[in-house]
């Protein structure tokens, strides 16, 4: 990332305050980053830790299954573990009960 942006280490170390040496060592694999080095540097590059750490890895896209079309909400769903999808049809399963009963109570409410 370092190379891709066009530092050299003597600028990255400075920046974020880390020996060169400390830094040469982390960026050779010889010495492992504290917490800390990794929030500098991810601040640095104006990335998250996760995305330092995970490179190669696109970070997932916050999903917004209400704009979507009803077979595609059920497909989604379909890919929850069984225990969230069970979670998710009871959920539903309370709703429609609770408007049921609504709804019942209003009409014979309303008959009076």
């Amino acid at each position: 990332m370092r190379e891709k942006q066009g530092f050299i280490q003597k600028q990255v170390d400075s920046e974020l305050g880390i020996e060169y040496s400390n830094y040469n060592k982390m960026e050779n694999g010889a010495r492992e980053p504290s917490v800390a080095e990794l929030q500098k540097l991810a601040k640095f590059y104006n990335i998250s830790v996760d995305e330092l750490l995970n490179p190669e890895e696109p970070m997932p896209k916050e999903v917004f299954i209400a704009n979507q079309s009803t077979s595609e909400q059920m497909k989604l769903i379909q890919e929850l573990d069984d225990e969230d999808k069970q979670t998710i049809f009871h959920l539903i399963d309370k709703m429609l009960t609770n408007k049921k009963f609504k709804d019942f109570f209003h009409k014979n409410i309303a008959a009076l």
